[in-house]
């Protein structure tokens, strides 16, 4: 009998000490997964490029004439990643991932797929928000891109060189939050801005696929990656996410008319200042613009901004022109409601204005 009870002891013990080890197992990084994964798609895309062949590349002219540059059409298949956001069936993505589609397909975890209508694109930040016919579906949590910590775990998730579709589900890799507020101004006509870098495995596939933090909410919607070089395309640990605070604005508002507003008003007319203008109206200054109207009821009045003002600064950056006010509120992807800093010279004095920029009525 006492062997049997020791026998019974040491195998309870056993099974404690399993269930200790399987529950060591499970940590933030995996729970996170496990809240998220149900909601990161996988999206396959047909794509129409323009394909041109030539007889005469290189040769003369005269001949180029007779044999012109022929274009034709080609389906291309391409895939990427998305993230459902809301039980209703919308999808973000990146705008590249489903750049000129003729088709749009999206599987979810399971390998149930369904076809994709395009709500709205967004060129200049890359975003894309998709709807998928239905309800009901897993979506995820959608977190603070302002309350982030360099340090803290990053989980990126998605559908790297086509991964997703081999096992029908997301493949997750792990790293840390490196860097935040990484701007990198116009590329290839679209605004990096405030980008979130990480140091999770991030591929070729991983675009428009969410970056989670520990609490399996999304911070980010994964975007861009450096390379080792032109010739490589593989991750060296430096990738970069749009934040999701970002993106959430820009989905409501393809959700509401399937584009992004970019119409403002200033209120303001100026003219550069010139040396003569300087010289004339006896001030210290060789660069910036004079203000020579003010709209009545704008909001440029009710800043107190004035017919006469100098403005030398426009968010803490020299200007010359309008020319450059306009450049510096495009690259900053500033819209109607946004403030900008003004530093202006009236007479003897710099100080220093803010104005909203106004909706064009």
């Amino acid at each position: 009998m006492v062997r049997i009870i020791s026998s019974l002891l040491f195998a309870i013990s056993l099974l404690n000490g399993q269930w200790g080890v399987d529950e060591s197992r499970h940590t933030a990084i995996t729970r996170a997964i496990e809240s998220v994964e149900p909601a990161v798609a996988s999206i396959s895309v047909v794509q129409l490029q323009d394909l041109y062949s030539s007889f005469s590349r290189g040769r003369d002219p005269f001949f180029d004439f007779f044999f012109p540059e022929r274009s034709r059409k080609k389906e291309i298949r391409s895939s990427g990643s998305g993230v459902v956001i809301s039980p209703d069936g919308y999808v973000l993505t990146n705008f590249h991932v489903i750049e000129n589609a003729t088709e749009v397909m999206v599987t979810l975890p399971g390998g149930e797929e369904y076809e994709a209508e395009i709500i709205g694109t967004d060129f200049i930040t890359d975003l894309a928000l998709l709807k998928l016919r239905g309800r009901n579906f897993p979506y995820a949590t959608l977190g603070d891109s302002d309350d982030l910590i360099i340090g803290e775990w990053a989980i990126a998730l998605g559908n790297p060189f086509g991964l997703f579709d081999i096992s029908k589900q997301p493949t997750a890799t792990a790293g840390i939050i490196s860097a935040m507020d990484m701007d990198f101004g116009f590329q290839s006509g679209k605004i990096y801005k405030d980008m979130i870098q990480t140091d999770a495995a991030i591929n070729r596939g991983n675009s428009g696929g969410p970056l989670v933090n520990s609490l399996g909410e999304v911070i980010g919607i994964n975007t861009f990656i450096y390379t080792a070089s032109q010739f490589a395309e593989g991750s060296i640990g430096i990738g970069f996410a749009i934040p999701i605070n970002l993106a959430k604005d820009v989905a409501e508002e393809l959700k509401a008319s399937g584009k992004v507003d970019r119409s403002f008003s200033t209120g303001l007319s100026v003219e550069r200042l010139t040396e003569e203008v300087a010289e004339y109206l006896d001030v210290p200054l060789r660069q910036g613009v004079i203000v020579v109207e003010v709209e009545k009821s704008s909001n440029a009045q009710k800043a107190g901004v004035k017919v006469g003002d100098i403005i030398t600064d426009v968010n803490s950056q020299k200007i010359r022109s309008s020319r450059e006010i306009l450049k510096i509120i495009k690259e900053s992807d500033l819209r109607s409601g946004n403030k900008i800093k003004l530093k202006i010279y009236r007479d003897g004095k710099t100080l220093t204005k803010y104005l909203i920029l106004a909706s064009v009525k």
